[in-house]
Order: structure tokens, then C-alpha cells, then sequence
């Protein structure tokens, strides 16, 4: 006699993981399905090329989908975005996937390595996401950045008062800046001020750990003297 089948078919390994980061971030079917194309993609370059911590693939979903989505809430008119050091795609090809649905919606991606960049933009061709990427430094092409930007992002790039002054030429144009950060979050802010005058506003990471978001406005650099007097201190 043949078996009987189960009652409860076995799940995909990732399928509790992506039901509580859509739960957290909920997007359409149309962005779901290409996030999914996207981290199959991930996936199969991820053997050949360090995208990603090999500890977090079983939590891909929430350690970086919803960690890169919940951005979209502090930025909700925001366009066109500009990620810096985007490496493995978050948070850019996140956003760039959501931005599929909104008019005039993209994402320059900038990121210095060759093979990175690669996998970026068969990331972006999968997915049909609109985006570019830009094989570059950031530090040495902020004057190549198109314009007018939104919303500038990163995340584990660089240090904090580094990341504002890769900004600063775009806000002073009237970007808003989101910095996903970690659990040195107030050293980093106490390590900027000494550079820049900032009014930053903290978020929790709603993805729960020791992640935050910092959202910056409006920075202006301290005169030399007072910099220079407080580094020293």
C-alpha cells in the first residue's frame, strides 16, 4: 500500500523568516515577487562572492529585507535614492524593488567593487527594479552623483561623520540622509559633532537587536578652529 502523503507539507527553510519580516514591512505581491527573484539570486552568487554574512542566510528576510524596507517609512514621498557602498544590495536593491511601483522611482547604487557591482546590476536586469549602479569610490565621485537626490542611504559602509561628509554636497541641496546603524550608534554621534553641527532624530531598528537608524536634514560643518580644538580634546 502506498504511503500516505503528509498532512502539513514540508515548509521552505526561509518561509517563518519571511513571514515575520513581511509582517514588520508588508509590501505588494509585485515587490514580493522581486524580492524572491532577488534573493534566489543572492543565493546562487553568494558561492561564489561574499555578499552577505553566511551566519545571517537563514534570516534574510529579516535580518536584511525588513531591515532595508523599513527606510521606505521615513522617506514615504521620497524618489530618487542614492545608496553608497550598496555590496550586497541592502539596503539599495531593497528600495530599488519597491521603487518598481512608484512613478519616477530610482536608485543609483554606488559601490567600488568590481565583482559587487556586477552582481548589483544583474540584480537590478532579474528584478526589473529601476536603478543604476556606479562602479566608484564615494569619496572621490560626490560630484558625479546625479541629482536632484531624495534620500541618501547606507549601511555598514563607513563611519558616521565619514558618511556625512560623502553627504554633505547633496543635503545642502535639500537630501534627506538615513544611516542604518549598530550598537555604537552614540559614540558615532559624539565622534561626528566634532565635525558637524547636526540635529540627528534616532530610530529602533524595527527589526529589533541593537540596530538604529540615524535621519539627518539639515548638517553644517563646525568652523576649522572649533573643529580642530575638539578632535583634540
Amino acid at each position: 500500500m502506498a504511503s500516505r502523503p503528509s498532512s502539513t507539507a514540508a515548509s521552505p527553510p526561509d518561509a517563518a523568516d519571511k513571514a515575520a519580516a513581511l509582517k514588520l514591512t508588508p509590501v505588494s505581491r509585485e515587490t514580493e515577487a522581486r524580492l524572491e527573484a532577488y534573493l534566489d539570486l543572492l543565493r546562487q552568487w553568494q558561492a561564489k562572492t561574499n555578499l552577505v554574512a553566511p551566519s545571517t542566510l537563514p534570516q534574510l528576510w529579516t535580518r536584511h529585507v525588513a531591515d532595508s524596507l523599513q527606510l521606505l517609512r521615513l522617506a514615504p514621498t521620497a524618489r530618487r535614492w542614492l545608496d553608497f557602498g550598496s555590496g550586497g544590495g541592502f539596503p539599495g536593491i531593497v528600495i530599488a524593488c519597491a521603487m518598481a511601483e512608484r512613478e519616477g522611482g530610482h536608485v543609483t547604487l554606488v559601490e567600488r567593487i568590481g565583482k559587487k557591482a556586477a552582481f548589483l546590476r544583474e540584480a537590478l536586469r532579474v528584478t526589473g527594479a529601476p536603478g543604476t549602479v556606479m562602479l566608484a569610490d564615494i569619496g572621490d565621485n560626490v560630484d558625479r552623483f546625479p541629482r536632484p537626490v531624495d534620500c541618501i542611504t547606507a549601511r555598514a559602509v563607513a563611519p558616521l561623520h565619514q558618511l556625512i561628509s560623502f553627504a554633505a554636497p547633496l543635503m545642502a541641496e535639500g537630501s534627506q540622509a538615513l544611516f542604518l546603524k549598530g550598537q555604537d550608534v552614540e559614540a558615532e554621534l559624539t565622534e561626528a559633532t566634532k565635525y558637524w553641527k547636526i540635529e540627528p532624530r534616532l530610530h529602533a531598528s524595527l527589526t529589533g537587536g541593537q540596530g538604529w537608524i540615524v535621519e539627518l536634514d539639515r548638517i553644517d560643518r563646525h568652523a576649522p578652529s572649533t573643529a580642530s580644538k575638539e578632535a583634540a580634546q
